[in-house]
């Protein structure tokens, strides 16, 4: 045999060196992970979880439920658990990770919902629960030296320390939109990172400056503290506006839309059978140790005060499935609102959801389970009664204002004019015109959402001829809009009718004015 030649030995090595490579290569990428999964199937147990869902929220505490040990207890033998992403209150990105796949549950304000769907150009989540609803957790507090009222911001020189992208924001934008400010300025939002910054700004700032902060608890308690403060604006005072929901991604609720009736069943089974007010405190604490956060029980309580979690029963009014209207508002009816707010104030230019705004929730989830005799407490045993006895939680509508004396009316605090559409009577009458009365109808969708507080109804009329004929037709006019307010369904203890002495000219003098009020707090 010929001996080779070095360079075919070279050849051949470099041949060799290659195929081994080759071989390692295989191994390390195909034949070791296949071992490597192999034995750890041997040597593994069965997991109790066959379903992760992700949820994207952030650390507020109106969302300890969701993250309570006692409803991830509930799923576990349904083998779901839950993993939660938070993103810091990003609405932007909440949405993004639903759209891309990275998150299947998500929680937003509506309102929120709305202006990040917007900004991205799609919704590619829907409502499937209530979560809460905002009442008095979140104010709007200033020094009563220069602004006793919000009709006092009505100033060039005014403005609101806020948190933008917040409750915070949008409570700002609903009192900006319901009340008469026409002089405030197109950039009246001054930002500020988080409630202890505004908390800071406002006891730094000087009283006399025309200034509206806007917090949530517990710095609005503590805001309180300061000298001179007081609240001129308070979500304790709204209706459908703040209000918090879960949310489901479209495709993973079309393919596992049973997950997603588990999650919404184990939550409001958790909620039952947290007491509303001792277990709700305990839950709140535990919940910021757990989020990296810390709160004493009386801020606990302070915060419980000021949240309305949804019950099943509520749920099922707000989305339309009761026979009888509960007092609640559909939640059609609460986008609508929200979204009016946020196009009269400039957040948006033109409403995303083109009035559609079924498309943005689905019933399905809550319909099923009313059609199938869902209670809270079955699953726990709570009950032993039968199927026609179960009884659900109660339906909190608003309660009326008590009727008030003269005194009283004359004793209440005036928040601010409310921001009406002229209303005109032909000269010397009091009949409303088709128009007045259009704008009439809104305002009273208006009030509807201020539902407590009381509506002061003033009447004008010219100055030139008789004093006290005048005065009487400025009481007509003011009368007949009262009444056709409470046609509309303003109670009759919420509205007083005045006349306001003759002494105006031009439109303004044959119109009338509305200014609401509140009790002392």
């Amino acid at each position: 045999m010929a001996n080779r030649s070095p360079i075919g030995l070279v050849l051949a090595a470099l041949v060799w060196l290659v195929l081994i490579g080759i071989a390692a290569v295989a191994y390390r990428y195909f034949v070791h992970p296949s071992v490597e999964k192999k034995l750890e199937r041997e040597t593994s147990s069965p997991s109790p979880y066959r379903h992760t869902v992700t949820v994207a929220l952030d650390s507020f505490s109106g969302y300890s439920i969701l993250r309570a040990d006692a409803l991830q207890e509930r799923l576990k033998p349904k083998g779901i658990r839950l993993q939660f992403e938070d993103d810091g209150a990003d609405y932007g990105s909440r949405l993004r990770a639903l759209r891309d796949g990275d998150a299947d549950l998500a929680v937003f304000t509506i309102d929120s919902l709305v202006k990040a769907g917007a900004a991205l150009g799609s919704f590619p989540a829907t409502i499937v629960l209530v979560i809460d609803e905002t009442r008095g957790a979140d104010a709007i507090v200033a020094y009563q030296q220069s602004v006793p009222s919000l009709e006092a911001l009505n100033d060039p020189s005014a403005a609101f320390v806020l948190t933008p992208d917040s409750p915070s924001e949008f409570l700002a934008r609903v009192a900006v939109a319901h009340f008469n400010l026409p002089d405030l300025q197109d950039d009246w939002l001054q930002a500020a990172d988080g409630a202890e910054d505004v908390y800071k700004a406002f006891r730094a700032a000087r009283p006399d400056q025309k200034k509206a902060y806007v917090l949530w608890e517990p710095f609005v308690s503590q805001a309180m503290r300061e000298p001179g403060a007081h609240i001129l604006l308070d979500s304790g005072k709204l209706s459908g506006y703040i209000v918090d929901v879960l949310v489901a991604r479209r495709e993973f609720l079309r393919d596992d839309e049973p997950l997603v009736r588990e999650v919404v069943e184990a939550y409001l089974r958790t909620l039952y059978t947290t007491d509303p007010s001792s277990g709700m405190v305990d839950l709140i604490v535990r919940d910021a140790e757990k989020t990296g956060s810390s709160i004493s029980k009386k801020e606990a309580e302070q915060l419980v005060a000021g949240i309305a979690w949804r019950n099943t029963l509520e749920n099922y009014a707000q989305f339309g499935l009761l026979d009888q209207d509960e007092g609640l508002p559909h939640i059609e009816d609460v986008m609508a609102r929200i979204v009016d707010v946020l196009l009269q104030t400039g957040a948006m230019k033109e409403n995303p959801l083109e009035g559609r705004y079924n498309v943005l929730y689905y019933d399905k989830v809550l319909r099923d389970m009313k059609a199938g005799h869902f209670h809270p407490g079955r699953a726990v045993n709570i009950l032993q009664t039968s199927e026609e006895d179960l009884e659900f939680e109660a339906v909190r509508g608003v309660e009326s204002l008590p009727v008030l004396t003269e005194t009283q009316w004359a004793t209440l605090i005036p928040v601010g004019e409310m921001r009406v559409k002229p209303v005109a009577f032909a000269r010397g009458t009091a009949r409303l015109n088709v128009e007045s009365r259009r704008n009439l109808t809104r305002l009273a969708e208006q009030l509807g959402a201020l539902p407590r507080y009381y509506l002061s109804v003033a009447g004008h009329a010219r100055a030139e001829g008789d004093p006290a004929a005048n005065l009487e037709l400025a009481r007509r006019r003011a009368d007949a809009v009262g009444a056709f307010l409470g046609e509309q369904g303003l109670g009759e203890s919420r509205w007083r009718a005045v006349a306001e002495k003759p002494s105006t000219v031009g439109g303004a003098a044959q119109s009338v004015s509305f200014v609401i009020g509140q009790m002392p707090y």
